[in-house]
C-alpha cells in the first residue's frame, strides 16, 4: 500500500526514513533554476513538509539521519560533510576538508558513534559522528562508490573501482570493480573480492 505520493520540482538525490519511522527526509538537485533543498515530512501528514532547508551553494550527493533524529548528515559534491539541525534548518557543524572530490556515500556504524564516507577522490574516511573529527583514512587507486563499517568486527569494506555509470559497460578486469576489506584501526587492506554488481 502506498502511503503518499510526494511531487518534487527536481530530481531526488538522497532519501531516508528516520530511525523511529516517524519522519522522512529527501534532498533535491540544484537544477532548472531551483536550489538544492532538504525536505522533512512527518509520516502522519505528508501534505506539507515540516521543514524545508535550502542549500544554496552546493549540491547534496548523500544524506542520512544523525543519532536521535536531531540533525541530518549531508555529503556534498565538493567533498564537504555537514550537519543540519532538523528543526531549525541551521548548519550546526561541518568538515570542509573531508574530501577533495564528491562524496558518493555515507554510512553510520551500528552504534552511530562513527561515520564512514566514500568519495571520488579514491578514499573512504572514518569520522566521529558528532564532532566530524577525522579518525582514519582508507586509500585506494580508484573512486570509492560505497563504504560500510562491520557490525561485529573491526573491519570496513569499500566498494568501487570506477564510476557507477560505467560498471555495466566494462569488464571486471578493465574496470577493477571490487570489494576491498580494511582494518578499521590500522587502515591496512587485508582482503579483496573481485566482481561485478
Amino acid at each position: 500500500k502506498m502511503l503518499a505520493n510526494i511531487e518534487t520540482r527536481t530530481a531526488v538525490r538522497a532519501r531516508n526514513f528516520s530511525f523511529s519511522g516517524r519522519y522522512i527526509m529527501y534532498t533535491t538537485d540544484k537544477t532548472m533554476g531551483h536550489p538544492c533543498e532538504i525536505y522533512i515530512y512527518d509520516i502522519a501528514d505528508t501534505t506539507q513538509p515540516i521543514n524545508v532547508i535550502p542549500i544554496p551553494d552546493k549540491k547534496i550527493t548523500s544524506a542520512l539521519w544523525g543519532p536521535f533524529e536531531e540533525y541530518i548528515i549531508t555529503g556534498h559534491e565538493d567533498g564537504e560533510i555537514c550537519h543540519y539541525d532538523m528543526k531549525t534548518g541551521e548548519k550546526s557543524n561541518s568538515c570542509r576538508t573531508a574530501h577533495s572530490k564528491a562524496i558518493n556515500d555515507l554510512q553510520l556504524s551500528p552504534d552511530m558513534t562513527m561515520l564512514i564516507s566514500a568519495s571520488k577522490d579514491h578514499t573512504a574516511k572514518l569520522f566521529d559522528t558528532n564532532s566530524l573529527e577525522l579518525l582514519k583514512t582508507y586509500k585506494t587507486e580508484r573512486p570509492v562508490n560505497s563504504a560500510a563499517i562491520s557490525p561485529n568486527l573491526e573491519h570496513v569494506v569499500l566498494g568501487g573501482g570506477q564510476e557507477a555509470s560505467m560498471v555495466t559497460t566494462t569488464s571486471t578486469r578493465v574496470g577493477k570493480f571490487d570489494a576491498r576489506f580494511f582494518s578499521l584501526i590500522f587502515e591496512e587492506e587485508f582482503g579483496r573480492v573481485k566482481g561485478h554488481f
